[in-house]
């Protein structure tokens, strides 16, 4: 369904524009004001929601460039040519002043601060007797809980690394304009965010339908397992990936349907899926299908990141893997001829066409492609690797959900209880989440060494080495001066090497 923004107004921030999200600048964690009136009915409730997924779909944030983070900074992305944009998220050249990617920060807590002021609403009304609420609440709950692990995973330490260093300062209720908020630890976060998923799942458990473009029952258990991965809290993680795999709500793609399926919204792996319309949302040629294809495909197409030569490597243990299907020669092709399939085209729907056009999901405009933010696959996945890392490891169980994706590279071998490894899980998840957003989190959290394909691009990187590890103080983000300047308390809290 698409997500109208309507002209509601839940706080008063004299500083902040509301012309687009991603002119909040310099914002505080805050979300101040009086927004008693603005929420009347369940039917407002469903238009907040709609607004907040809106600008969660920013530039900043999903729209771009959280899923360019997590595969630019894991080794699966390489630049070409630097200067076209994003280069900070290849090399790491981040300082509080310059390049500190801030945007996920403001529209992050703009997020938040939504969701605060709704939440506030709801209970107001439901006090007051009002009935039907109690889904949309679950949804805000949910919501808050994944933008709370995203933010934690840009600028706090991974869980099973340092889980008493700073996260992010923790706003669950609307505060004063000049409150002075202080990071919270990671543990304290991550606590925050199963809090709210276990609050968000009783009150989704009433509807276990399939939500079309927004937040519903199994979406939640989608983020849990996602969260207590994070964790090494591999029983649970199971749990909640067994419930969705088991109750058989969503389909996993065949082989042959998989490339065809990024041309089509709320496919049967969709477990949630932000909307993204021509006329709301789309950011054409900023968007994250043109920073994905070869320079000059289409006009104004400049080429900004291919695939690495790991990640191609690893794609081309099966020469016939179904994954290729929305990879296209990049720009050292053609520039050389010598046939490399860096592009990729998830995110335009799969390959140009014979008239010079990309299919897109189903839209009058090439570039409104929906977001998918969590697919079956990964709960495949993550069911493969907390069964092999389980109290009580299940090795078989381990390589059959493994085995599943797979199927997509038709050559290799099955894996089995005897040869199921981490690693090979690790592969898989590379493979079949290409472009989504997850190899960095997920090289950091497994403690593994990335190395970069410097080698490929025509300026050298001198803000980091070749290969990092999670001691590089620059895996996470600093705080931004802008961000000290208006919120002193943090000053002291800057990360460290920042």
């Amino acid at each position: 369904m698409k997500h109208i923004i309507y002209a509601i107004v839940f706080v008063v921030i004299g500083a902040f524009s509301l012309t687009s999200c991603d002119d909040f600048l310099n914002m505080q964690p805050t979300n101040s004001g009086n927004a008693s009136g603005a929420i009347a009915t369940p039917a407002d409730a469903k238009v907040a929601l709609n607004g907040i997924m809106s600008s969660m779909t920013s530039s900043s944030y999903y729209g771009r460039n959280f899923f360019m983070y997590g595969d630019a900074k894991g080794g699966d992305l390489t630049i070409y040519s630097a200067g076209r944009g994003l280069d900070g998220l290849y090399s790491f050249s981040h300082t509080p002043t310059s390049g500190s990617y801030s945007g996920f920060w403001t529209v992050g807590y703009y997020c938040i601060m939504q969701i605060n002021n709704l939440l506030e609403n709801i209970n107001r009304l439901q006090e007051a007797g009002t009935a039907g609420l109690d889904f949309y609440e679950g949804q805000a709950l949910t919501l808050r809980a994944l933008i709370y692990f995203d933010l934690v995973r840009l600028y706090g330490l991974p869980y099973n690394y340092n889980k008493t260093s700073y996260g992010v300062p923790l706003a669950v209720t609307t505060l004063n304009s000049d409150a002075q908020l202080t990071r919270a630890t990671v543990e304290e976060n991550y606590d925050q965010i199963l809090e709210d998923l276990a609050a968000g799942k009783t009150l989704l458990a009433s509807d276990k339908s399939v939500q079309k473009g927004y937040i519903g029952y199994y979406a939640n258990l989608a983020i849990e397992a996602r969260v207590k991965l994070y964790m090494e809290n591999y029983d649970g993680a199971l749990t909640a990936a067994k419930e969705i795999i088991n109750d058989n709500k969503y389909q996993l793609y065949t082989p042959s349907a998989w490339v065809n399926s990024w041309s089509s919204e709320f496919g049967s792996e969709s477990i949630f899926e932000l909307g993204i319309y021509p006329t709301e949302s789309d950011l054409g040629t900023s968007s994250l299908g043109f920073y994905l294809m070869r320079i000059a495909q289409v006009t104004g197409a400049s080429g900004y990141f291919y695939a690495s030569d790991y990640y191609l490597n690893r794609l081309g243990e099966d020469p016939e893997d179904v994954r290729w299907g929305i990879m296209d020669e990049d720009e050292y092709w053609y520039n050389t001829q010598i046939s490399r399939k860096g592009a990729c085209y998830k995110y335009m729907g799969g390959l140009i066409r014979s008239d010079g056009t990309f299919p897109g999901d189903g839209k009058e405009s090439q570039t409104a492609v929906n977001i998918k933010v969590i697919r079956l696959s990964e709960i495949y996945l993550i069911a493969a690797e907390a069964a092999l890392n389980a109290s009580t490891p299940d090795k078989e169980a381990a390589a059959s959900y493994l085995n599943e994706i797979r199927k997509r590279a038709p050559n290799l071998p099955p894996a089995t209880a005897a040869t199921i490894t981490d690693e090979m899980i690790l592969d898989e998840r590379s493979k079949e989440l290409f472009a989504e957003g997850q190899r960095f989190f997920d090289m950091i959290r497994k403690n593994k060494i990335i190395e970069f394909n410097d080698d490929f691009q025509d300026i050298p990187v001198s803000t980091r080495n070749k290969t990092i590890d999670r001691t590089f103080y620059k895996i996470v983000l600093p705080i931004s001066q802008d961000e000290i300047n208006v919120n002193p308390a943090i000053g002291d809290q800057q990360n460290s090497g920042y």
